[in-house]
């Protein structure tokens, strides 16, 4: 038999969950709101925080920048191949995976202590090998046969002669030892030219750098000082905080001298 009583109490507890659903979300919402404008409010009341950070950021980045000892990059490109007429059973002319594995091994040879200690002697440069290691950074570039050795000096000039000449005694080490064995040669594709302007002094990517990350710490500041500040500004950050209503506030008022010494 049909029970109308028992299905209307079933529809009605469930339009009531319902209804407790929609208002949990709506109390919800309302809170994520609130949430959000009190950190608004903190932002724009210490705004002035954020931008003395993003600013004296932003001029240490500029100091450092322009103050720095500028340094010049120049670069050079080495083509490594082997011949074809090369008779050796290890010929590899046509196989270009094997070429670009002899290229990775050949890269790792060109910053050792027999090629700087060859560079040095022959420019006569009053650095050590070790020294001149330090300011190179070599790197095949990927899936090709060609190596990029680039020099980093604080002279322009210095810094392409090194360059051209470090290439220069790394090919003539390959041939040597090489021979008529296998015919691989390192040869200098594209030489360095001298470098034009510092290597080391972008300045706008420096600055904006700088400007992101005076934004970050100014609104870490800003939230910190919120959070160690004591004093009520309002009566509804009291309600906020303490989940009552306040009845009444006492306005501050300021009173004369005159009225002082009554």
């Amino acid at each position: 038999m049909y029970n109308s009583a028992h299905e209307d109490g079933r529809i009605n507890a469930h339009i009531g969950a319902k209804a407790e659903d929609a208002r949990v979300a709506a109390v919800d919402d309302a809170q994520h709101s609130v949430s959000i404008d009190y950190y608004l409010q903190i932002l724009r009341r210490r705004l002035w925080i954020i931008l003395v950070t993003m600013l004296v950021l932003a001029g240490a980045a500029s100091a450092f920048t322009l103050f720095r000892t500028p340094t010049y990059e120049a670069s050079i490109k080495i083509l490594v191949g082997q011949e074809q007429g090369a008779s050796d059973s290890y010929n590899l002319a046509g196989d270009v995976q094997g070429l670009q594995q002899l290229t990775q091994t050949l890269t790792a040879a060109v910053n050792t202590r027999p090629v700087a200690e060859a560079v040095v002697r022959q420019l006569k440069l009053p650095v050590s090998p070790e020294s001149l290691m330090e300011g190179l950074r070599v790197e095949q570039i990927p899936e090709t046969q060609f190596i990029q050795v680039t020099y980093t000096d604080n002279n322009p000039d210095r810094a392409q002669r090194v360059a051209n000449t470090v290439g220069e005694v790394f090919s003539t080490r390959v041939s040597k030892i090489s021979g008529q064995t296998n015919s691989v040669s390192a040869t200098i594709w594209e030489p360095a030219v001298v470098p034009k302007s510092p290597a080391n002094r972008d300045l706008v990517l420096n600055v904006i750098i700088a400007l992101m990350l005076g934004t970050v710490l100014g609104v870490a500041l800003a939230l910190l000082l919120e959070y160690t500040d004591d004093k009520w500004r309002s009566a509804e950050e009291v309600e906020r905080t303490f989940g009552i209503p306040v009845l009444g506030a006492i306005p501050a008022f300021e009173t004369s001298r005159a009225e002082k010494g009554r």
